[in-house]
């Protein structure tokens, strides 16, 4: 019976492991999935003595070879930065800089989120595609040639697309390829392999649009909403964001995996109306959490001061957090948080939050509950960047007014049916943030800040760890309990009675 729950420990002492010999065909195969050539070209001609490769977990079985060839190649220094602190698809520039790095290569998946500090080169690798196969699937969804459809793909998908553009745009003339792009000023590269090209971008009558590192052009006249969207990939986070971010187009895609095309039939209405549940919760909030999803994302910083600064102007208490991954547990230990919203990149911003003991908000969905200037269209932002002053979405937040005071005291919460106070306006943030509210605690001269963690934590029958410093005499160690938590051998010593079955009379 033990064998079924745990492995024989004799069996593991014998067990022969077989080591793979690396052939030549191998490692050529190594080259090229992982572009080492033109990775080496990118450290000798920048002069880089220390670079941070960063894997993904499926990838990092070959982490050791690609890091020996590039050592080898260009006799720099290599790093291997394996478990992340956030997202895999984020650049991880907190770990590279921990060993000094002068420049980070990523590999696998990516946001193509722009980051700051230090140059970056994107790797993508070359994951098997049948090009013929996707044009068939094309055909299939598409039978009308004059379609207007615009092709997204997974990155890792990259290198096929200059090929599928090739056969497609013979037989409709009215499709738009996207370019992979990212943000050169702070130092990113790509390796545009067999990529499309932008030659297609250079029309003085097409519109580009770039988001989320993709760039496509649309004809004068239209919007995007009046295209079609085509995804190549896998059903994932990235679609998700492309469904969310262009809600009113159709989409449909192509798994290459297992070579069959479908129509997107996620009822995205449905989403938009589980995200709108979530901005009445964080209306109805007084305390709000910030959590910090990303270290490398840039302007994340920026984004986190304007999030206070609403929250507080909303007559909302913030408070920030650093932990890293986020799961169920972490945010259990904090009760009198109402709701939570995540700083991160637009991939990871929308957090399934059914599982979770309070609701996780997106920043754009904490400006729909703080700012009333900002009205709910079906629009949906998840890039953060956005939002910022100077962004395509940003919306300034009001000026409190004396004279609407009166006006725009109360509103009625759509969850729980109850008035709750508009404090946009309030008296208290005309006068200054600097006001506050001073209760005497004695008859001394110890006054207190109220606060609403300050009541919350008031309330509780455990506060916390005391110190009392200098209150209770030092005693040396002693033996402690023995057993586990529910039954201690000591708890047993005198309470046979309560031990016993009852005897009958």
């Amino acid at each position: 019976m033990t064998d079924a729950f745990s492995s024989n420990s004799e069996a593991v002492l014998q067990r022969t492991v077989n080591v793979s010999t690396i052939t030549s065909s191998h490692a050529e195969n190594l080259m090229q999935l992982y572009q080492i050539a033109e990775t080496c070209d990118f450290v000798t001609s920048n002069q880089f003595t220390k670079v941070a490769l960063q894997f993904p977990d499926e990838l990092l079985p070959d982490a050791v070879r690609v890091s020996a060839e590039i050592e080898n190649e260009t006799k720099a220094k290599t790093y291997i930065l394996g478990d992340t602190s956030y997202g895999s698809c984020c650049v991880d520039e907190v770990a590279a800089e921990h060993v000094r790095a002068d420049c980070i290569v990523h590999y696998g998946p990516s946001c193509l989120s722009p980051c700051r500090r230090l140059p970056l080169l994107h790797v993508f690798g070359k994951r098997p595609i049948d090009v013929q196969q996707c044009v068939a699937a094309f055909k299939e969804l598409y039978p009308d040639r004059q379609s207007h459809v615009i092709i997204l793909y997974d990155v890792t998908y990259s290198h096929a697309i200059g090929d599928l553009r090739t056969l497609l745009c013979e037989i409709y003339p009215n499709v738009a390829v996207s370019l992979l792009k990212t943000d050169y000023s702070c130092g990113a590269e790509l390796i545009q392999d067999s990529c499309v090209n932008s030659d297609h971008l250079n029309s003085q009558d097409d519109r580009v649009i770039f988001k989320f590192g993709r760039q496509f052009s649309v004809k004068r006249g239209q919007s995007v909403d009046d295209c079609s969207m085509f995804y190549v990939g896998q059903e994932g986070l990235t679609l998700t964001n492309f469904m969310m971010t262009w809600n009113h187009c159709a989409f449909s895609s192509f798994n290459p995996e297992t070579c069959t095309g479908r129509v997107e039939s996620v009822k995205i209405n449905k989403a938009l109306m589980k995200r709108y549940y979530a901005i009445e919760r964080a209306k109805d909030a007084s305390v709000v959490g910030i959590l910090v999803g990303t270290l490398g994302v840039a302007n994340y910083l920026t984004i986190i001061e304007q999030l206070k600064d609403i929250i507080h102007k909303a007559g909302k208490k913030s408070y920030m957090f650093a932990m890293g991954k986020i799961n169920v547990p972490k945010l259990a230990n904090f009760l009198e948080v109402d709701v939570y919203v995540l700083v991160a990149c637009p991939e990871n911003s929308l957090l399934d939050s059914s599982e979770f003991y309070r609701p996780v908000v997106t920043p754009f969905e904490m400006e729909l509950a703080c700012n009333k200037q900002r009205e709910w269209t079906g629009e949906y932002i998840t890039d953060f960047r956005d939002l910022l002053p100077g962004g395509s979405s940003h919306v300034v937040f009001p000026e409190p007014n004396e004279s609407i005071i009166e006006e725009e005291s109360t509103d009625v919460s759509l969850i729980t049916g109850a008035l709750r106070a508009c404090s946009t306006t309030s008296s208290e943030m005309i006068k200054g943030r600097e006001s506050s509210s001073l209760v005497p605690r004695n008859q001394t001269l110890t006054v207190a800040n109220t606060n609403t963690a300050a009541s919350f934590l008031a309330g509780r029958s455990w506060q916390g760890l005391e110190p009392k410093l200098g209150q209770t005499p030092v005693l040396k160690a002693v033996e402690g309990r023995r057993g586990i938590a529910i039954a201690y051998e000591e708890e047993g010593v005198g309470n046979n009675d309560a031990l016993t079955s009852p005897q009958k009379s």
